[in-house]
This record gives structure tokens, sequence and C-alpha cells, in this order.
């Protein structure tokens, strides 16, 4: 809790706001993952969203939470992400996070398998202690969409301290190997700046290019 300390003055000043949070909608330039997933017959969202949250986790900027009205640093977080059932209707995919691609792979595309199948609403926050409930990272895609901006639904402005991702359609590959992709990232901004994001999108960059050239 070391750095969150050199800023508690910046968190205790967004506190006060009715609405502390910063969402920054903006186009990330990134190695184009789709050649690697085709050669090792992997889906490129599930691989896409395995190096989004290795990135958030490796910022502590994303891992403050609020609990019991003090400020604690998270260790890990479930992985998570919106599904259309068969009714096309939102549901949650959670799964535990793991380093390992391949069994991270498995385990999302079982949890999405399930989601899909439920008509009812599932992996809501109901039933998780309060620590657990902090252990999220919020994450949505929406593929059909060159997107440019969201507005997530909030119940409580002041206590959303949760990080939410959003992400829309990946870009045509380019001559140079990348792609672009629209991406939006919300945080409390007593947690994060502008800066913080940068260095998200930079890290979700460093992860691809990691994996791809490995």
């Amino acid at each position: 809790m070391h750095n969150f300390e050199k800023r508690r003055d910046r968190y205790n000043g967004y506190t006060q706001f009715a609405n502390p949070l910063i969402n920054l909608s903006f186009t990330l330039t990134v190695p184009d993952l789709r050649p690697y997933c085709k050669a090792q017959q992997l889906p490129p969202f599930h691989v896409f969203l395995y190096c989004v949250l290795r990135a958030v986790a490796s910022i502590d900027n994303f891992m403050y939470r609020e609990l019991d009205g003090e400020v604690i640093r998270i260790k890990d977080f479930m992985a998570s992400y919106t599904v259309l059932n068969s009714d096309n209707n939102l549901n949650f995919a959670r799964f535990d996070m793991t380093d390992d691609l391949a069994l991270f792979v498995e385990r999302s595309l079982a949890a999405k398998k399930v989601a899909e199948a439920s008509a009812e609403l599932i992996n809501t926050s109901a039933g998780l202690s309060p620590l657990d409930h902090k252990r999220n990272v919020y994450i949505t895609c929406m593929p059909w969409l060159e997107l440019t901006a969201i507005e997530h639904p909030i119940y409580l402005h002041k206590t959303a301290d949760i990080p939410a991702l959003a992400w829309g359609k990946f870009g045509p590959p380019q001559d140079d190997g990348m792609m672009r992709l629209p991406l939006s990232v919300q945080a409390h901004h007593g947690f994060a700046d502008g800066y913080h994001i940068h260095l998200l999108g930079e890290a979700i960059k460093a992860q691809l290019a990691q994996l791809i050239e490995a």
C-alpha cells in the first residue's frame, strides 16, 4: 500500500465527488493476435481476455478497492465477462484466474457454455462475501460495434471502485502485424488517472507481444 499512500490526498479529494469515476475510450494499437491464435487453434477473444486481465493485475492502481471504509489492495481477482444466452439476453461467465494460457482458455470456454445455457442471470455478486465482491474486474465486449464510448450502469457512483473495461470489434490486419481496436476503461479517479489508463494500454500491448513472440 506504499504506492497508494503517495496519492491518498487525491483519493480523499475524489471521494467527495458525487461521481468520482474516470472513463476513457480510445483506439488501442496492439500486435494482431489472430494469426497466432489460428496457428495455436485458440479463440482470439479468450486469448485477448487473458492478456487484458494479466495486464490489469500488473498495475497497482487497478487493484485498489474500498472495503469497510478502508482502502485495500486485492491480491487477485476472478475472471469474468458478459455473455449472450440463448435468448440473446445478458449473462455473466465467471471462473478462477490462472497464468496458464491453455487452462485459462479451457476454463473460460466452459464458463461461457454455462452462462449461454442459463436463462436466469447467474454469477452476480449475490452470495459473495464483501471481500470476494471486491475481487472483480468488470469486462464486456461488443464485437459487432466499432465502439467509440460507453456508459456503464452504476448502482451508486460514490462506491463504484471496481474497474470496468469494454472493447469493440477488432480492426483489420495492418501491414506491420498490428491491429487497432476500440477500448474503454473506467476506474475510480481516486485510484487511477489517465496516465494509469495509458499504462494499462501499454501493458496489454506488452502481454500480447510477449505471448506471440514466445
